[in-house]
């Protein structure tokens, strides 16, 4: 190995939200280092595996955060792709910050295995894009809708679990109220207003709270109207979340009944940025998107 070590690794502490501790975020922009400094060092995930003796899918995992990070393995790569001894000595911290619980571990009795990692990426994001087709994105829902939604879920049967996973989705939208927070540009077809998921007078909450939030400086809200032109679209919801440029790449996530799926290809998200940009094509301005909420108001007086 060299003995010039020019490389360093960066402050991270600049990349995460200062509101929250962000183990998964953390852990995420670890990795995304190891993968942007061994591309750096020229090598491929099978070299750099064979210097270190170990398997390239265990690179592989590491780089992609889908395990927990360890000391030694992180420390040893940082050395192999010439990255300063300082800053190497201070990643061993940042490795133990990252293995820490996050807030939302303490709802791991409701909390499926595979929404752990979105929370973690929703709070440090700086900007939430969401398209929905029949429900309220979950960081706007009031809790009696979030009940209605949550107990429409036919597998959840246990009073006290249907009351956590409430509670849990609460708790996320504590993001909105943060300085330096995310920004939530929410693009809603017209039929998450129509669509009766409670009795009226939650509908009638549900939507004064949303047309509330529409006026905040860091939520904005667009509705499709149901007789406006259809555009490139996926007919199912998807989140887009954009975080500092230098920290994560763009991640695409797409919910289906049993997991999700996180995309983070350029490829692929380059498809929804496209995607959203002809649902905001079809979509009302805001100005225009709250006068249509505040008319739907009307009809569950």
């Amino acid at each position: 190995m060299s003995a010039v070590r020019p490389n360093r690794l960066p402050k991270l502490e600049r990349f995460l939200p200062s509101h929250r501790h962000n183990p998964t975020a953390l852990r995420l922009i670890l990795a995304a280092q190891l993968r942007r400094l061994r591309a750096e060092a020229g090598l491929s995930p099978k070299e750099a595996s064979a210097r270190l003796d170990c398997s390239a899918s265990k690179i592989s995992r590491l780089e992609r955060g889908e395990v927990p990070l360890r000391g030694r393995d992180v420390a040893d790569l940082l050395y192999l792709y010439g990255v300063d001894v300082e800053d190497i000595d201070e990643s061993r911290e940042l490795v133990r910050q990252s293995n820490q619980s996050g807030w939302w571990h303490e709802f791991d009795d409701v909390l499926p295995k595979w929404f752990d990692k979105f929370i973690g990426l929703q709070e440090a994001a700086s900007l939430i894009r969401t398209y929905e087709v029949l429900l309220m994105p979950g960081l706007l829902q009031t809790p009696e809708y979030a009940l209605a939604v949550v107990q429409g879920d036919d597998r959840l049967t246990d009073r006290q679990t249907i009351e956590r996973r409430v509670e849990l989705r609460l708790a996320r939208q504590e993001i909105l109220d943060y300085p330096g927070g995310p920004k939530v540009w929410a693009v809603l077809e017209e039929a998450v207003l129509g669509r009766q998921v409670a009795e009226r007078a939650v509908m009638y909450r549900q939507l004064q709270h949303l047309a509330a939030l529409a006026e905040r400086p860091n939520v904005q809200v667009q509705i499709i109207p149901s007789d406006a032109p259809k555009g490139v679209t996926t007919g199912s919801p998807f989140t887009h979340l954009r975080f500092d440029p230098a920290s994560l790449p763009e991640i695409v996530y797409l919910e289906h009944g049993s997991g999700a799926l996180y995309l983070d290809k350029e490829r692929e998200t380059e498809r929804y940025r496209s995607v959203l940009d002809g649902l905001l094509n079809a979509a009302e301005c805001p100005e225009a998107s709250l006068k249509r909420i505040h008319e739907a108001i009307t009809r569950y007086c």
